[in-house]
């Protein structure tokens, strides 16, 4: 029901402002190498959380759905008390790491527990459920820099902003699937409201705001901007796989393009901290 790599989208970002709040420490001999793991384990806890709660939630629907009828509990191959417990154990994983990480990270565990569970809720009643999910993985770049650092810093912020449009820019994409389903059901996403065509220009204006916030982050930090080149790259090539009249291809727009984002991203990043030190 609930894959690794379903955790692989905010992670590269989350370590890549573990590794910014590592140098705005001045790269300290302990650095975040002994947390890299807590921080690990509290965005598996939470995103594995936060999908469990969902696939619970939306099981009736996801039932008269064709696309998503054979899911595990729909289908009847988990049952709903299997799914609360491994959403009680996803929880209490994700606090335990945060009370490993610092106080501030345990005492903010609950809000942001609260706002990726809040989100499954969202598109009963609006379309801007896409940026509740964005907010959902943005959270992740600025509680690894508070991971880090003990405290927070508006910079970090950008690279949160970026995630956010980043991720409901997909989500648009991915809701382009279900548009007579979500209209039938009266589910509310910006497909369903305003039409493919117009979500999907939408969508890419989203992933402009992405790289332009990626861009200001290097400014502000002092580095070079070129690691959100691949970043646009990318996000280009996602973009020319899907059209109002050809959405074939969403999968691999979906899971994959953004899957190598995140990687390129923080691996560009890497890079250029390291030619900074």
């Amino acid at each position: 029901m609930i894959k690794f790599e379903h955790s692989i989208f905010a992670l590269p970002f989350a370590l890549t402002g573990a590794m910014l709040g590592w140098r705005e420490e001045g790269f300290a001999l302990a650095g975040p190498w002994g947390k890299l793991v807590w921080i690990v384990a509290a965005m598996v806890g939470a995103r594995s959380a936060a999908m469990t709660f969902n696939r619970i939630l939306d099981a009736a629907i996801d039932a008269r759905n064709p696309r998503t009828a054979n899911r595990h509990i729909p289908s009847g191959s988990l049952s709903r008390a299997f799914a609360w417990g491994f959403l009680s154990l996803s929880a209490g994983v994700f606090f335990l790491a945060s009370g490993m990480l610092n106080g501030l990270c345990l005492a903010l565990s609950p809000v942001a527990l609260g706002v990726i569970l809040f989100y499954s809720y969202t598109k009963r009643f609006t379309a801007s459920a896409h940026l509740v999910l964005g907010l959902s993985l943005g959270i992740a770049p600025a509680a690894a820099w508070i991971a880090v650092t003990g405290g927070l810093d508006w910079r970090i912020g950008l690279l949160s902003g970026a995630v956010l449009f980043w991720t409901a820019g997909f989500d648009i994409i991915y809701a382009c699937q279900d548009v007579d389903f979500d209209r039938r059901e009266g589910l509310y996403s910006i497909p369903a409201r305003w039409g493919i065509e117009q979500a999907l220009l939408l969508s890419r204006g989203f992933h402009v705001v992405t790289v332009l916030l990626l861009m200001g982050l290097s400014w502000v930090y002092g580095l070079s901007i070129w690691p959100a080149w691949p970043v646009a790259a990318l996000l280009l090539y996602e973009h020319s796989l899907v059209s109002a009249q050809d959405m074939s291809k969403v999968d691999l727009a979906f899971f994959t393009v953004n899957g190598f984002i995140g990687i390129a991203y923080f691996a560009g990043m890497a890079i250029e901290v390291y030619r900074n030190v």
